[in-house]
């Protein structure tokens, strides 16, 4: 008795898991779009394209505040890459090469770039119920999570 009382309390479990699951994680495609994302005040666009090599990148496409106080374009100063220090703050590429793990139902194998403090950190990304984008750069095991929301397909 003992047993089958376990049992389905462990179903019923995994049953509201999968409940709570979005199904956009369900197929690679449904990543692809244009999200409205915010981090330190900082509201910005980014567009989310396949590459052809079956890949995903991440473009920020739009800043709100892409001017300094002085008017001129804020340019991505702290990108550890010399020769990127010039990319206007509205084309910086945040991400390339990112795989859907249909097993996992999640975006994963790359790393994600933090313009605000010039590093890049492991990439993980998925649907939350509500629809946004979970994204989660980390290093070390230590990270931040944000949450993008798709605003065009």
């Amino acid at each position: 008795m003992k047993k089958v009382l376990i049992i389905l309390i462990i179903t019923i479990f995994q049953s509201f898991q999968l409940g709570a699951q979005n199904t956009l994680n369900n197929a690679a495609d449904n990543i692809v779009g244009t999200y409205l994302g915010t981090q330190n005040g900082d509201n910005f666009n980014v567009k989310i394209v396949k590459l052809a090599n079956g890949t995903y990148r991440g473009q920020v496409i739009w800043m709100e505040h892409d001017t300094d106080a002085q008017g001129n374009k804020r340019l991505d100063t702290k990108n550890p890459d010399k020769s990127l220090r010039n990319t206007p703050c509205d084309r910086i590429i945040l991400f390339s090469g990112l795989k859907y793990d249909a097993s996992d139902k999640e975006w994963n194998g790359t790393k994600i770039y933090d313009p605000q403090r010039g590093m890049k950190a492991k990439m993980v990304a998925r649907f939350e119920k509500d629809g946004r984008l979970s994204v989660r750069g980390s290093v070390l095991g230590i990270g931040e999570t944000v949450y993008w929301k798709k605003i065009k397909k």
